[in-house]
Parts: C-alpha cells; sequence; structure tokens
C-alpha cells in the first residue's frame, strides 16, 4: 500500500429524475429539502452508498446495513469482537492501548481508515474514537426541486378478517420530477497518514463514486432514475495545496438554460482553474 500522494478534492454531478434520492423519515419519507426548496442528500446516505459499492467490490466494512451484512454479523459490537486481535485488545482490563485499538480496525477495514469511526460498547472499558481523512458534504439540487406525490394502495390487507380495502393498504409515495446534485468531497492528507489510508485506497474511492448508483435500485430509486453525470477528480501533489477546498469547489459553474430543466443537458458547465491542478474529468451521459 503506498501512501496518498497529495490532497484530493472531488465534485459529483448527480441527476435524480422521477426518483426519491435520500427520504426523510420525519417527514413522511419525502426527499429532503431546504427551507429554501432545494433538494438534499445526507452525506451519511452518500457514505453508505460508497461502503455498499466497497462492500461490492469484496472490501472488509465495518459499518454495514443488514439487508447487505455479508459476514452474518448484525450488531456493530458482534462485528469488532469477530477480530480476534482487536477484542483481545480492548477488552485488557488495564493497559488497553487506544493507539494500539484504532490502528487494528484501519488495517482491517476499508470504512474506519476512510471516514473515521466510534468504538465505544458497554462492558468494554476502552473507547476509541477514530478520526476519518475523508469529508464529504451533503448534496444540494442546483435549483429548487418539485416533489411529486401519490397515493398508493395494495392489493390485499395486511390482516385476515377484514371486510373490504382496511386502513393499512392505503399509502403514499414521493418523488423528485428532475433534480441535478451536486456532491462535493476531499481526502485529507495528515488525517490519511494516521489512519494508514492510501493511494490505493484513494482510487478505491473514485471508482465508488463514479458507480454510486450500481446495486442501489429500489421501489423509491428505479434503475436508472438516480445518475452520475460527471466526476470531478483533483489529485494534489501537495499536502497543503495553495487552492483551497472551497475555491476547488466553487471552480465547477453550473448555469440552466432553461427555466425548467429536464435533463442533464439543460445545463451548460463551465471550469475556471482555481490554481492548481487540471482535474480528472469522467462524463457518464
Amino acid at each position: 500500500m503506498s501512501e496518498l500522494k497529495g490532497k484530493i478534492d472531488f465534485v459529483v454531478l448527480v441527476s435524480a429524475k422521477n426518483a426519491n434520492p435520500n427520504g426523510d423519515p420525519l417527514n413522511g419519507n419525502r426527499p429532503r429539502e431546504n427551507f429554501e426548496g432545494y433538494g438534499e442528500i445526507s452525506d451519511v446516505c452518500i457514505k453508505r452508498k460508497i461502503r455498499n459499492r466497497w462492500q461490492d467490490m469484496g472490501q472488509n466494512i465495518f459499518v454495514q446495513s443488514d439487508e447487505r451484512a455479508d459476514d452474518g454479523i448484525h450488531s456493530l459490537k458482534d462485528r469488532a469482537d469477530s477480530y480476534a486481535p482487536l477484542k483481545e485488545e480492548m477488552q485488557k482490563k488495564k493497559g488497553a492501548n487506544r493507539d494500539t485499538c484504532a490502528r487494528l480496525a484501519c488495517e482491517k477495514w476499508l470504512d474506519v481508515r476512510s471516514f473515521g469511526q466510534v468504538f465505544a460498547f458497554k462492558n468494554v472499558e476502552v473507547s476509541i474514537g477514530i478520526r476519518g481523512p475523508i469529508s464529504i458534504h451533503q448534496a444540494v439540487s442546483v435549483q429548487p426541486v418539485d416533489i411529486i406525490s401519490m397515493q398508493i394502495t395494495k392489493s390485499v390487507n395486511s390482516e385476515a378478517g377484514k371486510e373490504g380495502k382496511a386502513s393499512d393498504t392505503m399509502g403514499t409515495k414521493h418523488r423528485v420530477g428532475f433534480g441535478l446534485y451536486v456532491l462535493k468531497g476531499s481526502v485529507n492528507v495528515q488525517l490519511a497518514e494516521k489512519t494508514g489510508f492510501s493511494q490505493e485506497d484513494a482510487e478505491l474511492l473514485k471508482e465508488a463514486l463514479k458507480t454510486l448508483f450500481e446495486n442501489d435500485a429500489s421501489s423509491a430509486r428505479p434503475e436508472g432514475s438516480m445518475e452520475v453525470c460527471r466526476l470531478y477528480w483533483w489529485q494534489h501533489t501537495e499536502k497543503t495545496p495553495a487552492a483551497s477546498s472551497a475555491r476547488v469547489h466553487r471552480s465547477v459553474r453550473i448555469e440552466p438554460v432553461t427555466d425548467r430543466p429536464a435533463a442533464f443537458s439543460d445545463y451548460i458547465i463551465t471550469f475556471e482553474n482555481p490554481g492548481c491542478v487540471e482535474p480528472e474529468v469522467y462524463d457518464f451521459v
């Protein structure tokens, strides 16, 4: 595993068409939006998709969703205990070394050395907080989104003995007609050195971003409704480049060519170099 060459910045343009990119459980699972009507996808949702893609690539992942658990383990405590060297170190009655525990966890699981993780469990005296080098913003749509809702019904009642259609057969689905979302993120070299995040790991991150919605289809996001349209990837050679991440992210400018864009082609996207390396640009549309 080779050391990270330098800081990394990235911008991903994601389109959603007749899909619910990220439902809000506190708002009837409607697509997330801010107070100004712009659509949002939480950073937690994005990290979940990255972890899922890494699992598909055969990488060891600590925070797995229950339906995708590939080791038959369904709690973080049990997964931590399944790694014998880590369990042995954490359960030492005296003198458990936090640095050793962090190193073992980072060596074992890609998402731990990427995003960080808190290891704090009942009946375990030592607790560990690991800061990961990858920081990801919530994705925000370029323009306010139109949310479309529809009533749906099930063909049968959930329970027997009810005459006709019961109230539990009714439901509501929500979707975004169209939205172009901008996802931004960075990889910090200083934190990468601490967790062991390598240049090879960075390539795995790039590949996950390119294929973010592979194997992610659901009723809320039918196959093909969510799409990565373009990826900008800056691989700096310095730990701290002259251009800040904020300037790099702002260098991608997006302007609609119609009042109601309905496709990625309805935007003019320009790039003005902020005074750093040229980005790698990957087009998928």
